[in-house]
């Protein structure tokens, strides 16, 4: 076993393998860029190297920095968890030239499966089951799009060497084949280099499952059976679980099967998974599965097969990438419960899930694991104060959970999500928590379709009820903390000498403005006028942020956060934050409603469509922005004539910068 290794990653992966290292006796060397030089990741390795700037061209992606960082720190292997190089047969190749050992498949492994057409060429000799489709090389669009034309629409346009969602487009009329292709080819070529893209039959109701699969360097290979992963959104995972649901053993074990042979048809060493694109149009059937994609790597995913199989796959990789063989058999292997995992992201929702930056000034997670075995498991490469920058994934944490059934691990996920707490940054806590109570989830009726069909109620965020809205005006007013100290003028909050005490608060929500009149009548009890109407209730103080409500006809608990610009309440699994406006301060000048369009988050130029002068209608696109090597187009906000563009191809630009103004309606 290695004595030392180098984890060329960061965030959750890197605290994750870093834990199963220590726990196997293994010191580990961190790399980061200027961006993390505080990060988790780091502060848990033994050691650290600085390998660059925070882009990831000049510091996560340099395989010569990594590899030199490797040897100067005296390590024996090299793990990449998963992204950046994991996949990269050529850095492989690299480690292996330096004397080091790379924790994963070798790179003649990761080469075959590395374009998707060619994969699914070797796979079709192999005996595995492929989705109708145009794998070959020639890329001009007219011929692209007479082979979408036979192939019959719709068809799934994606990069030949993507992944996570990027550089694939679902296409449903021949009229739209052309602009999808381009940007298709243009998320290729930025995420992978590569703007080649293949063609393949779009099956109506899919659901993806994929295997687990293990090989070792001694002939052997497993699989450590299957996840379902159909909860998706813009074709990247939600929630994920393990087993599949309704999987019938004989399907199962043909799926198991297929994605052995494929593991055995490029001499698999190491954590591997089979992608299969699976008929959901009724029940599972041994000929309703084609392969996908393979990924030559441990996956986000991979904590709900670890539930369900007891199994460390991070160990795992350590030891057959040090020469051990498995330590089980197939025989060996079976299902123990349900898990699901849910991945929790500063993101915006409402906006489109647009990514988000921010500070997380408060972070707390329920009780549980962390990176381990549990019935609820926190995998999280960031702590309270740490910043969400725009270099990297916006992933805050892994929510994991496992119970013996079901029904009983989704009833888990949901509370262990309402147990989420984050303030300083939007997330999705509210769109995963409406998930995990989805009737059609709950019944097993998953598909890669469900959340684009329930979009609109899954992210209806409630409204605050008026209950909220009271506990908010005694948080934003200081009036429910818990006061020590020897001075008994400062535990009289909201005191007067001769009548109840009564005061006033604003509090925004959007472009809400709520007023709300608090009147303190003595030992924690209250009125709140707000919303057109009263609250009365009283407020027992928990301890930190935890309080007792106290109404008319039942009792509650909460959580109230008070910062210096806004009070945050927690309750029914829901956040609801709102503005403390500075009553002394200038209310801003509104921008002309329309007449521009603003950078909803930071982000690289990546097209701009239109030049001054120009005449748009409402909804034109406008400019292509990329952020997380995603694209995300900006449309026309009204008919009208473009007065200046402001930014080019190339421009990097931050949240709220001016891109491009619209000459005023009444010019």
């Amino acid at each position: 076993m290695f004595k030392k290794i180098l984890i060329a990653n960061r965030g959750e992966i890197a605290c994750r393998v870093m834990t199963s290292a220590r726990r196997l006796g293994i010191k580990t060397v961190a790399v980061y860029s200027d961006a993390d030089a505080r990060a988790k990741h780091v502060d848990m390795a033994d050691e650290a190297v600085r390998i660059g700037p925070p882009a990831v061209a000049e510091s996560y992606l340099l395989g010569d920095r990594i590899i030199a960082a490797a040897r100067r720190s005296g390590a024996q292997a090299i793990h990449p968890g998963y992204g950046f190089l994991s996949e990269n047969p050529e850095f492989v190749e690299a480690v292996e030239a330096a004397g080091l050992v790379f924790v994963g498949p070798p790179a003649s492994a990761i080469r075959a499966m590395g374009l998707k057409d060619a994969a699914k060429a070797l796979m079709a000799r192999a005996g595995v089951p492929v989705v109708p489709g145009y794998h070959g090389e020639r890329q001009d669009a007219e011929f692209l799009a007479a082979e979408a034309d036979k192939i019959g629409y719709p068809v799934l346009i994606k990069a030949r060497a993507g992944g996570g969602g990027k550089g694939m487009r679902l296409v449903e009329r021949p009229a739209e084949f052309r602009s999808a292709l381009e940007g298709a080819q243009r998320e290729g070529q930025a995420s992978f280099g590569d703007p080649a893209c293949l063609i393949e039959k779009y099956v109506t109701q899919p659901r993806h499952i994929e295997i687990q699969v293990f090989g070792d360097g001694h002939g052997n290979a497993i699989h450590l059976f299957e996840r379902d992963c159909s909860l998706q959104r813009r074709h990247q995972k939600v929630i994920e679980e393990a087993p599949a649901p309704d999987m019938p053993a004989a399907v199962r074990s043909a799926m198991g099967q297929a994605a052995v042979d494929a593991a055995r048809a490029i001499g698999y060493s190491g954590a591997g998974t089979v992608e299969f694109i699976v008929d959901g149009s009724g029940p599972l059937r041994e000929d309703g599965f084609w392969f996908m994609e393979m990924n030559t790597r441990l996956q986000v995913e991979h904590p709900v097969s670890e539930a369900i199989t007891g199994l460390d796959f991070v160990e795992l990789q350590l030891r057959v990438a040090s020469g051990e063989a498995l330590p089980v058999r197939q025989e060996d292997l079976s299902i123990d419960g349900w898990a699901f995992e849910a991945r929790v992201y500063a993101e915006d929702v409402p906006k489109g899930f647009l990514p988000a930056t921010g500070r997380l000034d408060h972070l707390r997670f329920p009780e549980g694991a962390e990176f381990g075995p549990g019935s609820v498991r926190i995998d999280s490469g960031v702590r309270q104060g740490d910043e969400i920058s725009p270099w990297y994934d916006p992933m805050i944490a892994k929510v994991i959970v496992h119970g013996p059934t079901r029904a009983a691990a989704l009833n888990m996920l949901s509370t262990a999500l309402e147990g989420c707490q984050v303030t300083g940054s939007v997330t999705n806590l509210e769109f995963l928590g409406a998930l995990s109570r989805h009737d059609g989830f709950r019944r097993g009726e998953v598909d890669t379709g469900l959340i684009a069909r329930d979009l609109d109620t899954l992210v209806a965020g409630a409204a605050p009820s008026r209950n909220v809205l009271a506990l908010a005006a005694l948080g934003g007013l200081d009036l429910v903390r818990e006061r020590t100290g020897d001075d008994p003028w400062d535990r009289l909050a909201g005191w007067r000498h001769w009548t109840d005490a009564k005061q006033y608060i604003s509090l925004e929500a959007g472009d809400r403005r709520i007023e709300a009149q608090v009147t303190g009548l003595g030992k924690g009890r209250f009125t709140v006028d707000v919303d057109g109407g009263t609250v009365a209730l009283g407020v027992v103080p928990l301890g930190g942020n935890g309080v007792r409500v106290e109404l008319e006809d039942r009792q509650l608990t909460a959580d109230l956060l008070r910062e210096p610009a806004r009070v945050s309440v927690f309750s029914d699994g829901r956040c609801y934050t709102f503005g403390l406006p500075d009553a002394l301060a200038e209310a801003e000048t509104d921008q002309t409603g329309g007449d521009t369009i603003i950078a909803p988050m930071p982000g690289l130029v990546r097209t701009v469509l239109t030049e001054t002068g120009a005449a748009v209608t409402k909804g034109d696109p406008l400019l292509v922005l990329e952020a997380m090597k995603m694209e995300h187009t900006l449309p026309a906000p009204r008919d009208g004539v473009v007065a200046e563009v402001l930014v080019a191809v190339g421009d990097q630009v931050t949240d709220g910068t001016l891109l491009l103004a619209l000459e005023p309606e009444n010019a």
